[in-house]
């Protein structure tokens, strides 16, 4: 099955209904064994294009990852990312900002972090906690020492994704296209995997009773994500809400859109000058003759 990657795109101006938008996708293969095949011949161009991208040097991708927890980052990064060179990939995971970096702006923390030119980082969270966990959880704005604290914090949401979108769309005119990817999880499948976790032994470090704390909050995030996507989501940056009931469904549609997005950068390889030919011509000879 052909993967469409516009289903998944949230067009510009477009006011978002996750409750619209499903948790579960068509399958996009007929086996497991089709699935791996699949994925395996993605992750193998994947890794043609990122080598392309590194020699090129004139572009960098960012991907982004957002989701409710138990949705499937850490392992769309695992498998997509399984065949890329180490040394062209970045991936940063963002927790709970620390002492120093709460001196700062909400941006500092994940700028430092950007890609260079030839690279693809990968935030697993990101900037994008400070318009989600932050909206959810209020009180965490009394620890970002913001200089005059707002009493009316919608405000305060509207200026920061003025800010995110201002800095992508710099990014974006220097060269750094970006990936967005809300995994959309159903809570009933968050609910599976966490008694998953607590059943396997293997995975009970993935879980903490801070998991079904949040978990609570669940209609808020909806709220919280809702108002993102609707105000973040441009021409130059799209999210796209990935259906990620299905982790095999999840990766392959991932992955596809990693390609597209390198595949449009009309890379090339250097091409050398002519005295560089000679050089190299001069180099062989030697080499030939030893």
């Amino acid at each position: 099955m052909k993967i469409d990657t516009d289903a998944y795109r949230v067009r510009e101006g477009d006011k978002v209904n996750l409750a619209r938008w499903p948790t579960l996708g068509p399958a996009l293969c007929p086996s497991n064994a089709a699935y791996h095949e699949r994925l395996h011949k993605h992750v193998r161009h994947l890794s043609d294009l990122q080598q392309l991208l590194y020699a090129d040097n004139r572009h960098a991708v960012l991907l982004i990852f957002q989701a409710m927890d138990a949705a499937g980052k850490d392992g769309a990064i695992q498998h997509v990312m399984s065949g890329v060179n180490p040394q062209g990939c970045q991936v940063f995971s963002f927790k709970h900002p620390s002492a120093a970096e709460l001196q700062h702006d909400f941006l500092w923390r994940t700028t430092r972090e950007l890609p260079e030119r030839g690279r693809i980082g990968i935030f697993n969270r990101s900037y994008y906690e400070e318009v989600l966990i932050v909206r959810v959880h209020r009180e965490i704005l009394r620890s970002e020492g913001l200089p005059d604290a707002p009493r009316q914090t919608r405000k305060l949401w509207h200026e920061r994704y003025r800010s995110i979108v201002d800095l992508e769309r710099h990014l974006h005119a220097n060269g750094t296209r970006i990936v967005k990817v809300f995994l959309h999880l159903s809570p009933e499948e968050q609910r599976r995997r966490f008694l998953q976790r607590i059943d396997d032994p293997r995975k009970n470090w993935k879980f903490s009773e801070a998991d079904i704390h949040e978990r609570q909050f669940w209609p808020q995030y909806m709220q919280a994500y809702e108002a993102c996507l609707s105000a973040t989501s441009t021409r130059e940056a799209p999210w796209h809400v990935v259906p990620a009931d299905d982790k095999d469904a999840s990766r392959l549609i991932v992955s596809q859109l990693l390609l597209q997005t390198l595949r449009a950068l009309k890379m090339r390889y250097p091409v050398p000058t002519a005295a560089r030919r000679r050089e190299l011509q001069s180099i062989r000879q030697q080499l030939a003759g030893a």
